[in-house]
């Protein structure tokens, strides 16, 4: 069910969110956090929504949309309420704000957030400078940022370093658990060796290709050396350069790696990209500040840069990726979207 309400005050969108409960017997309760989520008003607006209502499913939350509309426009706030199926396990507030007032998003904010429960920010495209200082920000234990939605997603990614504080993250680190699953639990098989150099092999405008190259260098205490990829989405291949052999995780297609090392058999792992719902549904499981995504942002200055590299020579050229295939919120370059 969406209800409008067109030209009101926050006063009254929390009027009519409490005639709801009492009409259909919901109450807060089942509510674990607020999730605030930051936008221009626009098309994507609902895809930020659609993630958001998946993501609930398994976070029953509070939603809280400001999408910032015209500057030049009159001050004036429209709401827009979902419950039900259109919001997924979760109540959506939309704001939409208009003229001066959409400069005052944390005091639209304020009067709706859920009592003692947990707030989490996210900006699915562009971020602030310095999401711990945004007004938002500062109402937030977590502040979720998407390096790869933003127009130069390395220098976002720099950005987030520069001004990262105790419970900040991104999703282009989010993007690389299975990869740093699928390398750790490499490493827990004969023979056991040390890691002499890490090298990772991905897209030039992937983040998360960075992220991961930062991480290795940070946990393995090994030079680690980021590589431009002729061909491929996101992140393309990791290679682990050992005395007896490499370990060599190499993802041509963005579906389906191949994990290669010294006396294992070759074998095909599930890579596949993923959606911004998984990462954020991911996020959310955690309110507590992430130190190794601090360290791996700590570490990104240690990685250097090779040349690119070239496909191998037995492997095919990746295929066009399919229509229905998992992509960020944002439509930007698909090395961005996903790792």
């Amino acid at each position: 069910m969406i209800i409008d309400l067109p030209s009101t005050t926050t006063s009254q969108i929390n009027s009519r969110l409490v005639r709801l409960r009492d009409e259909g017997g919901a109450t807060t309760l089942g509510r674990v956090l607020t999730l605030v989520i930051v936008t221009e008003d626009g098309q994507r607006t609902d895809a930020a929504i659609d993630a958001a209502n998946d993501a609930s499913r398994e976070h029953p939350c509070r939603v809280i949309v400001v999408a910032r509309g015209a500057r030049q426009a009159a001050p004036r706030l429209d709401a827009q309420i979902r419950v039900g199926g259109d919001a997924g396990a979760s109540e959506v507030v939309v704001l939409r704000l208009y003229g001066e007032l959409a400069k005052e998003g944390a005091s639209c904010v304020m009067p709706l957030l859920l009592p003692d429960t947990p707030v989490v920010a996210w900006w699915p495209f562009d971020a602030p400078v310095s999401p711990s200082k945004d007004p938002i920000g500062q109402l937030a234990q977590r502040r979720i940022t998407d390096a790869a939605a933003e127009k130069n997603p390395i220098k976002a990614l720099e950005t987030r370093r520069a001004h990262y504080a105790p419970g900040d993250t991104d999703l282009a680190w989010t993007r690389l658990t299975l990869w740093r699953a699928m390398l750790a639990s490499s490493l827990d098989l004969p023979p056991y060796e040390k890691v002499q150099e890490a090298e990772v092999t991905g897209e030039s405008d992937s983040p998360s290709t960075d992220l991961l190259a930062a991480w290795l260098s940070d946990r393995l205490k090994v030079p680690a050396k980021r590589f431009k990829a002729t061909s491929g989405e996101g992140i393309v291949e990791v290679r682990l350069v050992r005395a007896s052999g490499d370990v060599d995780l190499h993802r041509p297609d963005g579906r389906v790696g191949t994990l290669s090392q010294p006396g294992q058999p070759e074998r095909r792992v599930a890579l596949q990209r993923r959606s911004v719902r998984d990462c954020l549904a991911e996020e959310l499981r955690r309110l507590d500040p992430d130190e190794v995504y601090a360290a791996a942002l700590k570490s990104l200055s240690k990685v250097s840069k090779g040349r690119a590299h070239a496909p191998k020579a037995d492997e095919p050229a990746a295929e066009a990726p399919q229509n229905g295939e998992a992509a960020p919120v944002a439509k930007k370059s698909k090395a961005k979207a996903s790792s």
